[in-house]
């Protein structure tokens, strides 16, 4: 009889233990990580000024830097540095080729860290000679949670080869493009994701963290098509209002330089006088 009890009281702990294993090993569940815009520029609860009677003033070709905001805490959870060097070479495309533009430098998040605000901001300006710069906030949420066919994870093979865990990703992330000197933004582009992937217990965290990848870098695809958009339509609207003054640096768009096309013709015209010779 002892024996018949001690069998049943097993198999009850067993069963019990099987059918909430995603939350005992803590993969069923809400995380999320995000980093925050206003936070990073307006920090310990500064308000931010109106910049509605302030008038940028570009000198053309641009200097642009590319950053992602640093989120407030370091997890386990947050996107690793490299991917996010990754993700910010997609962005970087939409900027390379475009006349205006002469330089696009990604910026370490290390650097992004040291120091807060406008303040911050104009030091890592100054130590990479940016005129522009692009920040990338983001918030992500990740949800696991079990199926119905989760009850299968009571065999070892089934916690192997059974689904019984869905993971989902919704990603948002958000580029904001500011002058440096009148620390006005210019434009701004959204991007949005929603990634969903079933697996098995064993498996969950590994899934789990490429949904989460996935989901940023399908957010970040989204936001550089608008991003694009956006670039189109700043460069039409600084050619047909006064919100944002134009100047050329020497040497560029007919500002009065040498330009090198000129250089090239008079190359050539001293090879053919020497060549008569």
């Amino acid at each position: 009889m002892k024996t018949l009890i001690s069998k049943v009281c097993f198999f009850a702990v067993i069963a019990l233990f099987l059918t909430s294993c995603a939350s005992y090993f803590g993969l069923e569940g809400r995380r999320g990580v995000s980093s925050s815009l206003v936070d990073y520029l307006y920090p310990d609860g500064q308000v931010p000024p109106k910049h509605d009677e302030t008038t940028p003033h570009l000198r053309l070709p641009l200097t642009v830097g590319l950053a992602f905001v640093p989120s407030e805490k370091g997890t386990s959870f947050s996107l690793p540095e490299a991917k996010k060097t990754q993700l910010l070479e997609v962005v970087k495309q939409k900027f390379v080729g475009l006349d205006y533009v002469k330089e696009i430098t990604i910026v370490p998040e290390t650097y992004m860290r040291s120091s807060k605000g406008f303040e911050g901001v104009g030091q890592i300006a100054r130590l990479y000679g940016l005129d522009i710069v692009a920040l990338v906030s983001y918030d992500q949420v990740a949800v696991t949670s079990e199926t119905k066919s989760s009850v299968l994870y009571w065999t070892i093979v089934g916690a192997y080869f059974i689904k019984g865990n869905q993971n989902q990703a919704t990603t948002f992330v958000d580029t904001a493009v500011f002058d440096v000197n009148s620390r006005k933004m210019l434009f701004r582009a959204p991007g949005v994701s929603d990634v969903q992937q079933s697996s098995s217990l064993v498996e969950v965290d590994q899934v789990n963290r490429g949904v989460r990848e996935k989901g940023f870098e399908l957010a970040v695809a989204d936001m550089t098509n608008n991003l694009a958009v956006e670039l189109d339509r700043f460069k039409e609207k600084i050619k047909e209002d006064k919100s944002v003054q134009i100047t050329h640096s020497q040497g560029y768009g007919g500002g009065g330089g040498i330009q090198w096309p000129f250089l090239l013709i008079l190359a050539g015209l001293a090879i053919l006088r020497m060549a008569k010779r």
